[in-house]
């Protein structure tokens, strides 16, 4: 598609009887995502760390869309055994998942680990979301037309995965970590789909992202000067709103002509704004032997091996 064609929200096709999955639901870009999928009757499983507050978008999108489709369910993808909890949970209850979004995300804290040991944003932005996709794909296998839409950054293209310091053990710099954690996402999102291609599965691998957007992931940045800069400067000055962030993510998710191996960004001036359109990745998020050796280290430290079932 072409910025010109000006896709919106109100193209999403009928979802009825479709079954998606959106990590960090009750907020920002996962919020209008869940919002907008309910609207054309998906139905739509908040994943979040916060019940409560994944309650509360559930009782706001209702308040205006009494028919909504909605459960919500707990994940930390911060740590690896509530990770597998999620997905043992969600099979033994559903029989398919149609559309697996990837969008949660943590940015630039203070150097913190995980439950696993892993730097936190590493941990949760991309092995969470590797062992999350790996543990359903079996799920997606047996949805129809699936998708996994892994929520990347325009940032990736600033990043290198530090193999031989992942965790910032010599040098952390919270943005630097961020854009690692984007790019690894960018890598794995175009790796998962070089597999499914070979393996000749019918789950597609769509990479998203959603330029500038006004969220409070940026509110929430823990580092004052970071907070400052993105929260109280740059969003009001440049950001869009998280209903057109979104729209990225929405049309990886639902369009029929998207295709595997794609990357979905706003198509206006640097990508930070604009309607969705086909984008550019890196040449790093790309190169094979990366995804390679991204793809074994994160089997590796989360313990998860992909099955890739073929298609019937």
């Amino acid at each position: 598609m072409t910025q010109q064609q000006r896709w919106t929200a109100e193209q999403i096709p009928d979802q009825t009887k479709r079954v998606f999955v959106v990590t960090g639901a009750n907020s920002g870009l996962g919020l209008a995502t869940t919002r907008a999928l309910a609207r054309r009757g998906g139905h739509v499983i908040l994943a979040v760390r916060d019940e409560a507050k994944g309650r509360r978008a559930v009782a706001e999108i209702t308040a205006a869309h009494p028919a909504a489709s909605l459960e919500v369910r707990r994940l930390d993808l911060a740590d690896l055994d509530s990770v597998r909890g999620f997905a043992d949970r969600l099979r033994a209850d559903r029989p398919h998942v149609d559309v697996l979004v990837n969008n949660a995300g943590v940015m630039a804290p203070p150097r913190t680990l995980s439950k696993q040991g892993h730097e936190l944003q590493f941990a949760c932005n991309h092995l969470g979301h590797f062992a999350l996709t790996g543990l359903l794909l079996d799920l997606l296998a047996a949805g129809s037309d699936p998708r996994v839409v892994t929520v990347s950054s325009i940032n990736h293209r600033q990043a290198r995965i530090r193999f031989d310091d992942l965790n910032g053990e010599r040098d952390y710099k919270p943005m630097g970590h961020y854009n690692q954690s984007k790019l690894a996402n960018a890598v794995f999102g175009k790796e998962l789909h070089r597999r499914l291609t070979e393996s000749r599965s019918p789950v597609r691998s769509v990479l998203a992202h959603p330029g500038y957007t006004a969220t409070n992931l940026q509110m929430g940045t823990p580092t004052g000067l970071w907070r400052v800069v993105l929260g109280r400067i740059g969003n009001p000055l440049f950001a869009q709103r998280p209903a057109d962030g979104a729209l990225p993510q929405l049309y990886a998710a639902t369009d029929p002509e998207v295709e595997s191996g794609q990357f979905i960004g706003p198509g206006g001036l640097a990508e930070l704004r604009g309607a969705p359109t086909r984008v550019r990745l890196a040449p790093v998020a790309a190169d094979e032997e990366t995804g390679r050796r991204l793809w074994e280290l994160s089997e590796q430290l989360t313990d998860v091996r992909f099955t890739f079932p073929a298609a019937v």
